[in-house]
């Protein structure tokens, strides 16, 4: 019944993202990390930035809107964003990047890993390092179970999440490792979800692929 309400609340996007907002306190932890991580700011026209599974832009006020494409898989919410919030929006899958290689120079990744399966996290992040250029910049925002047993809220929110993925800070890197070296990573509040945010650096191609055999190798140990 809640998952059935759920989905008739974000098929309206002015609704949902209010609702977000009112959940994860305006998303004032999440823009402070991609000014400090990303500093779109910096060079300004110099750089190009994609914010993929964008919902609504949400967050494209954080980017100069010359630097910002936005993409999601929702039409009405790119429909939304597109009237409503500066820089360029396409209805697009992560897993079928309709770009030329090497056309950003850093990406945003934001709740949206919690939403897919381990085959299609990594057919993404395989694509989005096709899409990123060298020493190009990913940041990765994702859902963590709440390490506190009192944040009720917290952890009803992750049951009434539409995402059935959410996974442990270890399963998150590992899923990147083959394609992204990790710079830091650091746990946030964003309101009252808790966040595992992940700072990575595009592994040149030859990198990948001896990172991609070595998992391999574990796996298969």
């Amino acid at each position: 019944m809640f998952q059935t309400l759920l989905n008739k609340i974000s098929a309206h996007p002015g609704l949902w993202g209010f609702l977000r907002r009112v959940v994860e306190d305006g998303f004032d932890a999440e823009k402070d990390v991609i000014r400090q991580e990303l500093d779109p700011w910096r060079d300004r026209g110099k750089r190009q930035f994609l914010d993929l599974g964008c919902g609504t832009g949400e967050f494209s006020i954080c980017f100069p809107p010359e630097s910002y494409t936005g993409i999601d898989i929702a039409r009405h919410y790119i429909l939304y964003a597109g009237r409503r919030r500066p820089g360029r929006y396409a209805v697009m899958s992560g897993a079928g990047l309709g770009f030329a290689s090497g056309s950003f120079d850093g990406a945003l990744v934001l709740g949206v890993f919690h939403h897919l399966p381990d085959d299609l996290v990594q057919t993404t992040l395989a694509d989005l390092h096709r899409v990123l250029r060298p020493g190009a910049t990913l940041l990765v925002m994702e859902d963590i179970p709440s390490p506190r047993p009192w944040n009720v809220l917290g952890h009803l929110m992750h049951w009434l999440d539409r995402g059935d993925y959410i996974r442990e800070d270890d399963a998150y890197r590992t899923l990147m490792q083959p394609y992204f070296s990790l710079r830091r990573s650091y746990h946030i509040k964003s309101g009252i979800c808790d966040l595992a945010v992940y700072v990575l650096d595009r592994l040149d191609q030859q990198e990948a692929v001896e990172s991609e055999v070595s998992v391999f190798r574990r796996v298969g140990e």
